[in-house]
């Protein structure tokens, strides 16, 4: 392994440092992006119990916004319930921007990983070939050995980078998708708590586990 990073070169060193700092945000997104910590299952019909029979105090609140991602937007909402619809539905929108905000930590970062990582694998291959072509011209075709080494790190540094981009790109369109997913979960789940709330129209608010 360590002769095959010392043939790519001293590029290899940035796209080791990107293929490590991409696993550490895939593992860190992965814990944070579980399920159960962002959209616990019947979250909002426990909520809708407590609040009838009057044991959603201040306290309560407090440990429902500590509780999962879903519990702080549903929190921000009930802090604000007396001051209307309008008022508790910015609310919401504003807990849910936070909300949002933290779940898409690091994956501009990851994108930028899949997006460079190729590039600088790019920059070896010309790097590469402009060491053969000027052996070329200082030593003509006998020199095997330099004509190799330069097509090696050529090569080498273009596999890696695309190697790293490659699953850099899959888990970041994951992570995305997953997002997208949730919020979607999140924002029905509240508009039901808003409805139960204000509408005079029977609201089921029994959750749905999220995809």
């Amino acid at each position: 392994m360590l002769e095959f990073v010392k043939a790519g070169g001293w590029l290899m060193i940035p796209i080791l440092s990107f293929s490590v700092i991409a696993v550490a945000i895939c593992l860190e997104r992965l814990w944070a992006l579980n399920n159960q910590r962002l959209v616990p299952q019947d979250l909002l019909a426990d909520v809708w119990k407590k609040l009838q029979a009057g044991q959603l105090n201040n306290e309560a609140i407090t440990q429902l916004r500590l509780e999962s991602a879903l519990g702080l937007i549903l929190a921000a909402g009930l802090n604000n319930a007396n001051a209307g619809r309008e008022i508790m539905k910015e609310s919401i929108g504003e807990a849910a921007s936070y909300v949002i905000h933290d779940m898409e930590r690091y994956l501009n970062t990851l994108g930028t990983i899949a997006a460079v990582s190729p590039l600088v694998g790019l920059l070896g291959t010309v790097i590469g070939m402009i060491t053969v072509f000027s052996e070329l011209m200082l030593h003509g075709t006998g020199d095997v050995s330099i004509l190799a080494g330069g097509i090696s790190q050529a090569l080498i540094t273009t596999a890696s980078g695309i190697t790293v981009a490659i699953p850099a790109l899959i888990m970041h369109r994951y992570f995305q998708r997953k997002i997208d997913t949730v919020v979607v979960t999140m924002e029905q789940e509240a508009i039901k708590l808003v409805d139960a709330l204000y509408s005079q129209r029977d609201v089921r608010v029994t959750s749905d586990p999220a995809p």
